[in-house]
């Protein structure tokens, strides 16, 4: 059995605050790292944020099948590799990929176990300023952004997911979002390890 966690959520919902959140808490956790075609933004580490490579070796990923699942978004292309989940998601670890929702349809269908939860922004209002605070400015790619978010909460609210989460409140969000995953590791029957405390 791979022990899969699925986080998804329109770019702005907060899903990534809430998981390095959960990391600090729990030893158990290993993150997938996705291949990307995109350009490493400032303070982006290669290996650790994204694999970042060429348009052309990552077509020929595709053609090699080497990826569980991928995606072109925002005419980029993002994928998981197969490799990345065998080799993280067995034994005592929990394995964490944060998709969109194209590529979580393909993980639960290709793995049923899998835990799959929606973070939800509290409103397309509230979204579009967190995003504008991002971008700074309002360019295509914040256009092409709240297109993209808007179809994605249309799935996050179909029933799909396991579990949604509306991101009012990043305390209240995370308390859920806590309570979810170890609900999780009990029934993968994975022991709740801290890390140790720092001196």
């Amino acid at each position: 059995m791979n022990n899969i966690f699925v986080i998804s959520g329109p770019s702005g919902s907060g899903k990534s605050t809430l998981i390095k959140m959960l990391t600090k808490e729990h030893d158990c956790i290993l993150f997938s790292v996705s291949h990307t075609t995109r350009e490493k933004r400032e303070g982006e580490i290669d290996s650790e944020d994204y694999y970042f490579i060429s348009r052309e070796s990552f077509r020929d990923m595709i053609e090699k099948e080497l990826f569980a699942e991928w995606a072109e978004v925002h005419d980029e292309l993002y994928g998981t590799s197969i490799n990345e989940i065998e080799t993280k998601s067995a034994g005592d670890s929990i394995l964490i990929l944060d998709i969109d929702v194209q590529g979580a349809k393909i993980i639960k269908d290709k793995f049923p176990d899998s835990l799959h939860v929606f973070i939800m922004p509290p409103g397309l209002v509230e979204l579009k300023k967190r995003l504008l605070k991002r971008e700074k400015e309002l360019n295509n790619d914040f256009r092409k952004r709240l297109v993209t978010a808007e179809e994605e909460i249309k799935i996050g609210e179909s029933g799909f997911y396991d579990y949604k989460i509306t991101n009012d409140n990043i305390d209240k969000s995370y308390n859920r979002f806590k309570n979810i995953f170890r609900k999780y590791m009990r029934s993968v029957t994975i022991p709740d390890k801290k890390p140790p405390k720092e001196h």
